[in-house]
């Protein structure tokens, strides 16, 4: 190989390692963190039932679930993507009733009046019957959970108390993909 073809090889090598890091990078950029961390105790935190047992209670489901394997979804819209998530993760509960798996939705906003009658809307329409669909006013979320204000979806899953897994995820990252990744890991909380 010539100088001058060794010195082309080597600028086009440059080029392509640099089109291979720079897309990871701006992945990684991109990645949101929120929620609690692996390991991390659940505290306790009051949201009102719009579609569960306790419908139009204020109550903390975190406490009534206890140590049960639970998965809690935080979300700032309801959007067909959400709603996929929750019939699936409605259908787990519905699978699991043995290992006593328990779920819950909680909508972030300013607006609970205005959220309600969706959720009530798709409880009946996809026939969610065993995971209830909550409201807290506010978009910060529960004191002490870490929900980032870029944070679209976060899916917290605990089980004892302890979390044992956190996806979380931007505006416009959370697709069908990303719920098939959310259901998978139930399995964390289910063994």
């Amino acid at each position: 190989m010539s100088l001058k073809e060794n010195v082309v090889m080597r600028k086009l090598l440059g080029v392509v390692a640099a089109a291979l890091v720079l897309p990871a990078a701006l992945i990684a950029a991109d990645k949101v963190e929120s929620g609690l961390k692996e390991g991390a105790s659940v505290p306790a935190f009051n949201v009102r039932d719009v579609t569960g047992p306790a419908k139009g209670e204020t109550l903390c489901y975190r406490c009534r679930y206890g140590s049960r394997p639970t998965v809690t979804v935080f979300t700032r819209d309801v959007n067909d993507n959400v709603k996929s998530l929750v019939k699936k993760i409605d259908g787990k509960v519905g699978d699991n009733k043995d290992k006593k798996m328990a779920a819950f939705v909680v909508v972030l906003t300013s607006d609970p009046d205005k959220v309600e009658p969706k959720l009530t809307e798709m409880a009946s329409k996809d026939q969610i019957k065993n995971t209830p669909l909550t409201v807290i006013e506010g978009d910060a979320g529960p004191e002490g959970y870490k929900i980032a204000k870029d944070a679209e979806v976060t899916v917290m899953m605990w089980v004892e108390g302890k979390v044992k897994s956190t996806h979380a995820f931007g505006k416009g990252q959370f697709d069908a993909k990303a719920v098939d990744a959310v259901i998978a890991d139930t399995a964390k909380i289910l063994n």
